[in-house]
């Protein structure tokens, strides 16, 4: 008789007042095996994510632990029945070391009920030996990467007996060597009984890692197969609900004059010597490994921070060092790398948001005109396909996908003549990706410079009329489209190109 999976749900359904988030879903998680969970956002991943960890508790359908019915009552019930989340920003204590972090509330004693700090150590060490991973048990979390982080959660979670790991979305943060430090220790787990759920917006870690796949779409279950046998177009239809035609729509667009050129810019320590342009209807990709200083020359050219050396120009206008109004004055925009926390005010309406970058053309007299300003959110939120209840809501009730169109929509309304998107697509399902891609080649094709940063190759070899390298703080290559290949943007990336 086979085994029953560890943990399952079985026809839940909840809803949060008028919106349905799960709609009689089943999934089933099987020790040794790890279960991919795709969907595009909104469809419902966090809701059972959250059912399963014992924040929410379903209101029909069941949830079954070892094949039996159990009803979380909170969080630390979950935990107690061995169930862990992994999740993409973890929560450390900074100002403990990793041990304290991973046995908090738990640490082994000693006589007097002293803390056995040796003991608390040497349990560490093993916890990471099982994971074959190196970490001091005795070093500050405070200054540990997003990854090293994800390790001492996993350590901790290992640590409580869990039998079944949830991981969601943990490598939206990571480079490749640290995406690929994950999946050792996910396959480790696998191997010693764990059940893993895995989430995330990449298909190709679902397809690398993952032996079966639940799809949500809008809240419902949609399919639960074998990964062996299927295809990407094949998760991409069950997710959308239709062809996605392509996932990297770019049209030929005439171009013209250079809008942006960046001569021999330096800033000293994060990068040297950095010089290109950008010509209306083109797209260039700025391409580079986690710390090359992508994000750091786009900050410089924005004017946030300021640079130490050389000259950046808008449509032939020079602009000042550090100086973020000149750059908006000139037709520069730029939407951040980081959405939450720099490209919007969460506490703030959507079409409080879409306005703050137009705030002088919205004033009427000493005020601003609630009218105008709802007139201009509303023309964005109808061009770029917004999905939204009311444009007074805050922002963040907002799906990833749609808070990343309202950063788009506030810039766009500025009428900019050349556009940085840094990571446009990251943490967003691939139906919204499509139509942020779209939306770059019709600006492009409307005249618009567009510099792109990216670290989704496919995505950089699917957009880019030029891919601009960056190794260490230089410009290492420059390759045209007809050459751009993974092989030759990687070479560039990791300095064995000239």
């Amino acid at each position: 008789m086979a085994a029953p999976p560890t943990l399952a749900l079985a026809n839940v359904s909840k809803s949060f007042g008028a919106v349905r988030a799960l709609r009689d879903v089943s999934i089933e998680l099987f020790a040794g095996e790890t279960h991919g969970l795709a969907g595009e956002n909104g469809a419902g991943k966090s809701t059972l994510v959250k059912t399963l960890a014992g924040v929410h508790r379903p209101d029909s359908g069941q949830v079954l632990l070892g094949g039996e019915p159990v009803d979380f009552a909170g969080p630390a019930d979950a935990q107690q029945a061995g169930v862990a989340v992994i999740y993409q920003e973890p929560t450390l204590f900074p100002d403990l070391s990793v041990a304290e972090n991973i046995f908090m509330g738990r640490q082994p004693r000693r006589g007097l009920g002293r803390i056995d700090r040796r003991a608390m150590h040497a349990r560490t060490r093993e916890l990471f030996g099982r994971l074959g991973v190196a970490l001091d048990p005795e070093q500050p979390s405070r200054g540990l990467s997003i990854a090293d982080q994800q390790l001492v959660e996993i350590a901790k979670a290992i640590s409580r007996d869990a039998r079944v790991l949830v991981m969601d979305e943990p490598t939206a943060a990571l480079s490749g060597h640290e995406v690929t430090r994950l999946f050792s220790v996910a396959e480790a787990l696998r191997e010693q009984g764990c059940a893993l759920l895995f989430i995330s917006h990449r298909l190709d870690e679902i397809f690398t890692l993952c032996q079966r796949v639940t799809t949500l779409r809008d809240g419902a279950w949609i399919a639960g197969e074998p990964v062996e046998g299927l295809t990407h177009d094949d998760l991409i239809r069950r997710m959308v609900g239709r062809e996605v035609a392509t996932l990297f729509p770019k049209e030929e667009a005439p171009v013209g004059e250079v809008a942006l050129k960046v001569e021999r810019l330096t800033r000293e320590g994060v990068f040297t010597d950095v010089s290109f342009e950008v010509r209306r209807g083109e797209i260039v990709a700025l391409a580079g490994l986690v710390g090359a200083g992508r994000s750091e020359v786009a900050r410089a050219v924005f004017g946030i921070d300021r640079w130490d050396a050389g000259a950046v120009t808008v449509d032939g206008v020079a602009l000042p060092a550090g100086s973020p109004t000149a750059a908006m004055k000139a037709g520069l925009a730029l939407v951040p790398e980081d959405r939450r926390q720099q490209g919007l005010v969460m506490d703030l309406s959507i079409e409080r948001n879409i306005g703050l970058t137009g705030l002088r053309e919205l004033r009427r007299g000493p005020a601003i005109s609630r009218r105008a300003e709802r007139d201009r959110a509303r023309d964005w939120a109808l061009r770029l396909q917004l999905k939204f209840a009311r444009l007074a809501d805050g922002v963040g009730v907002l799906s990833g996908g749609n808070q990343q169109k309202v950063v788009l929509a506030k810039w766009l309304a500025t009428r900019p003549s050349v556009l940085i998107v840094d990571e446009p697509t990251r943490g967003i399902d691939v139906g919204t990706k499509a139509e942020v891609h779209r939306l770059l080649s019709e600006l492009a094709g409307q005249g618009i410079a567009v510099l792109m940063i990216s670290s989704e190759l496919p995505e950089v070899l699917g957009m880019a009329d030029r891919v601009l390298v960056m190794h260490e703080g230089r410009l290492a290559a420059e390759i045209p489209r007809a050459e751009a290949t993974e092989e030759s943007v990687m070479s560039a990336a990791t300095g064995r190109a000239a």
